[in-house]
């Protein structure tokens, strides 16, 4: 077996019996269904995503060595730069750890994020456990109506007292303080919904931000993360003051899309 193949065990073979495959791909990358290619427009938080369930489901255990980067880089079909940033934000939660010489590399340090990464908050996996089947159902919730609420703000003609709440409110969620953070965040989303014009839509905008907010709190923080949604949410707001509603609903998927990956791979 290749030097950079994941090892051997009974954690990884159980693995291989489930995906229904123990080959190898001829690059020497294990064929497991998450190194499959990455697709769609939040590559970072995807591939963050499938390094974590690796983790997670034991396909790569701790203290074993990650797959080569030109190889995974290969396999998942993304720039080394975006790999890099996956491996160096999962590094910062706690989950890796590199090791410089000969046998050297990208190692797991734990299938579990270091104590305080999501801001000392509670631990977000209990959280998840706890709301169970609600989980999934938010996450596709909140994707269909968020969306919806910023095609329609983006219909609308504002008056300029909304889009001064609007630019008000996106100037304040790039503030990196994790606890002003989380708040800031939801008050863009929360005035994208109000700039809707529907009282109905905005209420249950507020419901689902309600139902997911603890859990986004706990999560770890991943400053790459925080970059992509600084990007996209000044995209969303672009596009409903430039009356683009198609882009306005596209952005707005494409952004609860990546936070929805990347709880799904965090969360196991």
């Amino acid at each position: 077996m290749p030097t950079d193949a994941v090892a051997a065990g009974p954690g990884t073979a159980a693995a291989r019996k489930a995906s229904g495959s123990g080959a190898s791909t001829p690059d020497g990358v294990p064929a497991f269904p998450v190194w499959r290619p990455v697709r769609g427009g939040n590559a970072f938080e995807i591939t963050v995503a499938r390094l974590a369930q690796a983790i997670k489901l034991g396909l790569v255990r701790v203290g074993e060595r990650l797959p080569a980067e030109r190889e995974l880089a290969e396999r998942l079909q993304v720039s080394r730069v975006t790999l890099r940033e996956a491996i160096a934000a999962l590094r910062d939660a706690g989950y890796l750890e590199s090791r410089r010489g000969r046998t050297g590399g990208t190692f797991v340090r734990s299938a579990l994020p270091a104590p305080g990464a999501g801001g000392g908050g509670p631990d977000a996996g209990e959280l998840a456990r706890e709301m169970g089947d609600r989980l999934p159902d938010a996450l596709d919730f909140r994707r269909v109506l968020e969306s919806g609420a910023a095609a329609l703000a983006a219909d609308r003609s504002l008056p300029a007292v909304e889009r001064q709440r609007l630019v008000a409110a996106l100037t304040a969620s790039r503030d990196r303080d994790p606890v002003n953070r989380r708040v800031a965040d939801s008050r863009l989303h929360l005035a994208i919904a109000a700039a809707s014009g529907s009282p109905s839509l905005a209420a249950a905008v507020a419901d689902v931000q309600l139902t997911l907010d603890r859990l986004l709190a706990a999560i770890p923080v991943i400053t790459r993360n925080l970059d992509h949604s600084d990007a996209q949410h000044a995209r969303i707001v672009d596009a409903i003051l430039a009356g683009d509603r198609n882009a306005a609903r596209s952005v707005m998927e494409e952004h609860c899309d990546a936070t929805a990956a990347l709880l799904r791979g965090l969360l196991g």
